[in-house]
């Protein structure tokens, strides 16, 4: 399988080179430089005249909303008197986060095959399951933990965590091991590999379908992120159950299930919500700064600059370990630093872009775009999706991959009428003469 246009050529070397660039330090640029490569060739193409795919709406309404980010930003920075210097380092980085969203999701409505895209990935995955015993014997050997940091940290980014090699951490809440690989913190491993998961269900090959499944898993436990354990058992009974969703068995099922549910209804909401506090209870220090952070991003919103925000992020207080504001969850984080204006430009096109791909669900590469979106979603509310764009491309190509699968179907499946009716009417002028 090789790849044919540019786009996919550079997509390809993108993802085969990811253990490369991340030794190297280099992979958090490299998202960004893919990302804009891409833009400018969709550019360079429309500026030849070639011929392009049709954009559908969902798709630029992403386009709008993240614009409206970057207005968002400039405004904010006006009101709050942070000067040029800020508003320009501002604007980069709008161009490493939202912007790409947007970017990668406009991508994928072009000239990139979802197989170039599936394969690559599952070379990732190939080259996690052959490191992996590099990273565990670092931790059996007690090596240090971080090998070394990058010297291109020196060009600038958000810390020295996205330069960093690290073979390994612990956790200080509960003492053991955790892995982040080549992400910058282990629960966006979780967030890379449940992508990587959903894309292995679109792999023909044997090999590299189960290459795929299994690093994805590993990663996932791995990480002991919470959220992606959870993602990963969501999507997996999403997709059995969307599969089966025509047959007489789910129908069944769900009677039995509102029967049971009528009887027992009480006891499942309290054992929900037991196993909802004990998971919480797991790491409970990670949930208290998680919901400090959220109540000081809430309460300075809503009292300080509820419309544009504050333009930029904030440290924290001691009481959460300086994280930044807002961190750890996507709508805070947006309420703080771009107002409700902000929330809004997010919000409208992922529910938009849901919507449309859940109705297009008919074929797997659409229901993967649609649970890469609901992906998407759910990690809103425990990352920030600006900071880790660099990393989860690959899903957000997909999306685009399914909305244009998405309206390719909806042209064939709508009869041409005009068309039809033309040559009728030409030959009934001919009959006349």
């Amino acid at each position: 399988m090789a790849p044919e246009s540019t786009e996919e050529r550079l997509v390809w070397t993108a993802l085969v080179w990811t253990y490369p660039l991340y030794f190297l330090g280099a992979l958090y640029l490299s998202g960004p430089v893919v990302g804009w490569l891409l833009f400018l060739l969709f550019l360079g193409r429309f500026a030849r005249g070639e011929q392009q795919q049709r954009i559908p709406l969902a798709v630029w309404l992403w386009c709008a909303g993240m614009l409206v980010m970057l207005i968002s930003l400039v405004i904010g920075h006006v009101l709050n008197h942070l000067g040029t210097v800020q508003l320009i380092k501002s604007s980069i980085g709008w161009a490493k986060g939202w912007a790409l969203l947007a970017i990668f999701i406009l991508a994928g409505t072009q000239h990139i095959r979802p197989e170039i895209l599936v394969r690559g990935a599952m070379h990732v995955c190939l080259h996690t399951l052959m490191l992996l015993p590099l990273f565990i014997g670092a931790w059996l050997l007690r090596l240090p933990e971080t090998a070394y940091v990058s010297p291109i940290k020196m060009i600038g980014g958000p810390g020295p965590e996205f330069f960093a090699v690290s073979l390994y951490e612990i956790d200080p809440g509960s003492g053991l091991p955790r892995w982040r690989l080549f992400t910058p913190w282990a629960p966006a491993l979780g967030f890379v590999a449940n992508v990587f998961f959903l894309l292995s269900r679109l792999e023909t090959d044997r090999f590299w379908r189960r290459s795929g499944v299994t690093a994805s898993v590993m990663m996932i436990l791995m990480s002991q992120s919470r959220l992606a354990l959870l993602a990963l058992i969501f999507m997996v009974g999403l997709l059995w159950a969307w599969r089966r969703l025509s047959a007489p068995a789910i129908a069944f099922c769900t009677a039995a299930g509102a029967f049971v549910f009528a009887f027992a209804g009480g006891w499942i909401l309290e054992t929900l919500a037991s196993s909802y506090d004990a998971i919480k209870a797991a790491r409970a220090d990670s949930t208290r700064v998680r919901e400090t952070l959220a109540r000081i991003a809430l309460q300075r919103w809503e009292n300080e600059a509820p419309v544009w925000g504050h333009g930029v992020v904030e440290r924290g207080p001691h009481l959460v370990e300086y994280m930044p504001i807002g961190s750890h969850h996507s709508w805070y984080g947006l309420l703080f630093v771009k107002g409700v204006v902000g929330l809004l430009a997010l919000a409208i096109p992922m529910a938009c872009s849901v919507c449309a791909l859940i109705r297009a669900g008919a074929a797997l590469p659409c229901r993967v775009a649609a649970c890469c979106a609901l992906l998407l979603f759910a990690y809103t509310f425990g990352e920030n999706l600006e900071i880790l764009a660099y990393l989860i491309w690959p899903g957000l190509i997909m999306i685009g991959v399914g909305h244009r699968l998405a309206a390719e179907n909806r042209t064939k499946a709508a009869p041409n009428l005009p068309q039809l009716a033309r040559p009728c009417r030409q030959e009934t002028l001919h009959g006349e003469a």
